[in-house]
């Protein structure tokens, strides 16, 4: 699908989407939990569909409801097929993990660009506690052949995905001698291994966390049935946030202020380019302001980078992201999807393994590959609207975790024509 958009006038009040994180990790300690558990406000998406089809297929049933899931877990058994975890990266390597406990072999497959995306650190944390797990080149997949956790240490970086981390935290309580997780590096992207911690303790996991979050000692639990409210999603929040910035003026409602998420930093990042940020209880009013370039580093919210970087393509002067290599094992190199973009609109950027250099100017429209990256194309969305004359190819690809994007761009003023290809 193709999206064109047109210079639009943007204004008006939208409501931040559901969590993609929260409602994956609320939707797996439900399947751990024995009993009914009920997720409210869950995010349905591409990504959070592919936890649902994987659960279904190891003993886990689901009803579904218009704004919530009645989740029955508890008797997981071995699959009959592959669970194949489409593009969602999340559902992968946690499943890889939870997989471990379920007696008999299971084969985990996933699309051809997220098979590319590294799993090898988990595999190997993993078979330091006994597990019989491998990584099969041909045909791509991940082996697990599952049984009864003992426990014990295991070790790994925190440099490469947090999600590697938050995967080993999920199995910990089914193990018979306790856990102990140590990060053998500076942990990067805390932010989402704080989300799990919040989100075991719901489902009654207790965890013991050092200060620095470089060891975590969890001994033998039992997960908790329990009622789970899924809040809403920074990162979806902040393309809407950085609209209002761009073009006129987006009030964007039910944003947790007190969230634990990374990416609710969006807040300081457009206050510190000069935009006009107003908050409320629950919602957030920006205001189209002459934007200056910043210099920062996102190793802890990593997906603004997109986000960021189209305001800075209009702001006054050089701006600088720095903590960003993480970014090239995304969706997509977002560092590279992202420079050549904005080149093709007639700016200037400069990258570097770690750093992206911006110079803001006048963009102009353009054909835009998002490389099947999601926020790379509701990113060059905003600008779009800014400048018209834009085209988003693979425009669906935000299905993976904003399915009414577009549509929600419409609703406020967006001039967005979807064709299909």
């Amino acid at each position: 699908m193709r999206a064109s958009i047109s210079r639009s006038g943007i204004s008006g009040r939208v409501i931040a989407p559901s969590s993609k994180s929260y409602t994956i990790r609320g939707l797996l300690c439900a399947a751990l939990a024995t009993g009914e558990s009920e997720i409210i406000h869950p995010l349905g998406s591409d990504d959070t569909e592919a936890s649902l089809d994987v659960l279904s297929k190891i003993g886990v049933s689901v009803y579904q409801q218009k704004d919530s899931w009645q989740i029955n877990g508890g008797n997981l058994h071995k699959p009959e097929e592959d669970l194949f975890c489409r593009n969602s990266a999340l559902t992968l390597r946690f499943m890889t993990a939870i997989t471990s406990i379920i007696p008999g072999q299971c084969r985990l497959t996933a699309g051809p660009s997220l098979m590319r995306r590294p799993i090898e650190p988990l595999i190997q944390a993993l078979q330091q506690l006994g597990v019989d797990c491998h990584y099969q080149v041909s045909p791509a997949g991940v082996i697990v052949n599952g049984n009864k956790l003992s426990g014990g240490v295991t070790s790994l970086s925190g440099s490469i995905s947090s999600q590697f981390i938050s995967a080993l935290l999920l199995i910990s309580p089914f193990t018979d001698e306790g856990m102990t997780i140590r990060i053998a590096t500076p942990l990067e992207s805390q932010s989402f291994v704080l989300m799990t911690l919040e989100c075991l303790k719901l489902f009654g996991i207790k965890v013991k966390a050092s200060v620095d979050l470089r060891e975590f000692e969890i001994c033998r639990q039992t997960y908790q049935p329990t009622k789970y409210t899924v809040e809403s999603d920074w990162s979806s929040a902040s393309y809407l946030l950085a609209l209002g910035a761009l073009v006129d003026e987006v009030v964007v409602e039910n944003l947790n202020l007190e969230s634990l998420q990374g990416d609710k930093t969006i807040i300081d990042h457009l206050r510190d380019m000069g935009a006009s940020v107003t908050v409320d209880q629950t919602s957030i009013r920006v205001r189209k302001s002459r934007l200056k370039a910043i210099k920062t580093n996102l190793t802890d919210c990593i997906d603004l980078l997109p986000t960021l970087s189209v305001l800075a393509s209009i702001a006054e002067g050089e701006s600088q992201f720095t903590g960003i290599a993480r970014a090239r094992l995304k969706e997509s190199n977002r560092i590279v999807a992202i420079r050549e973009g904005l080149e093709r609109m007639g700016i200037e950027v400069v990258e570097e393994e770690d750093k992206l250099s911006i110079t803001g100017a006048s963009p102009k429209g353009a054909t835009i590959d998002p490389k099947n990256d999601h926020r790379i194309a509701m990113a060059f969305g905003l600008l779009g609207s800014l400048v018209g004359g834009t085209i988003i190819e693979q425009a669906e690809c935000v299905d993976k975790t904003y399915p009414e994007f577009w549509t929600t761009l419409k609703s406020i003023g967006g001039r967005v024509k979807l064709d299909e290809q």
